[in-house]
């Protein structure tokens, strides 16, 4: 693969209280819990391996303390268009009791009120991709989970709706590439990477 070509390492910030509980965690910026600390260190490991060329966080503190403990937290850039999904009235509420009042919600077809919608956090991501494409070599971003499922799908050029496809874990790692050294073959080369195979619930997934 050509070094003029970005490769895009998309890693999830650890463990919260409210990843574990399973409340949509936006813009309420809580910090990492003892289990999120142990992640982001493990995730470090094996970040090792590999150089960057330029370091992303979102600069919510979940997001720059898993940087700072993997070790990668030296020179980050803080990115607003990594911040998480703006939730609105559906901040730190469980899905079940969303699907209560909203029967059938998803999130990526219809947002959230008084949030954002699917269209606007594709336009962030498309704007952070824009930026990447720009630099050669080896890009990491440490972010939140459904704003990093909506770059893998915009990287993708898939609708926003696609987003919802890419689950990914706590402290887990993805890698957004190209094939045949192609700008216009965009492709996943790794998703859902987590350093240790820790229990893992339907309850940890914001």
């Amino acid at each position: 693969m050509s070094s003029s070509l970005p490769r895009l390492f998309l890693a999830r910030h650890g463990d919260t209280a409210w990843t574990d509980s399973g409340q949509h965690t936006g813009r309420t910026d809580l910090p990492l819990n003892e289990r999120g600390e142990e992640h982001a260190r493990e995730l470090g490991v094996q970040l090792a391996r590999f150089s960057f060329v330029h370091v992303f966080t979102s600069p919510l503190q979940r997001a720059s303390k898993t940087c700072q403990l993997a070790g990668l937290g030296r020179t980050p850039t803080a990115d607003p268009d990594l911040v998480e999904w703006n939730y609105g009235r559906f901040e730190g509420k469980v899905t079940k009791d969303i699907l209560k009042e909203r029967p059938g919600w998803e999130l990526f077809r219809d947002g959230c009120p008084d949030g954002e919608t699917p269209r606007d956090v594709a336009a962030r991501a498309d704007g952070f991709i824009a930026r990447v494409r720009d630099i050669e070599g080896n890009v990491l971003a440490f972010s939140s989970g459904h704003i990093i499922r909506m770059i893998a799908a915009r990287w993708l050029g898939l609708p926003p709706l696609a987003g919802r496809f890419f689950f990914c874990r706590p402290a887990s790692v993805g890698v957004l590439t190209f094939e045949h050294n192609s700008r216009d073959e965009p492709i996943v080369g790794l998703w859902n990477y987590v350093a240790q195979p820790w229990e893992w619930s339907e309850t940890r997934q914001h």
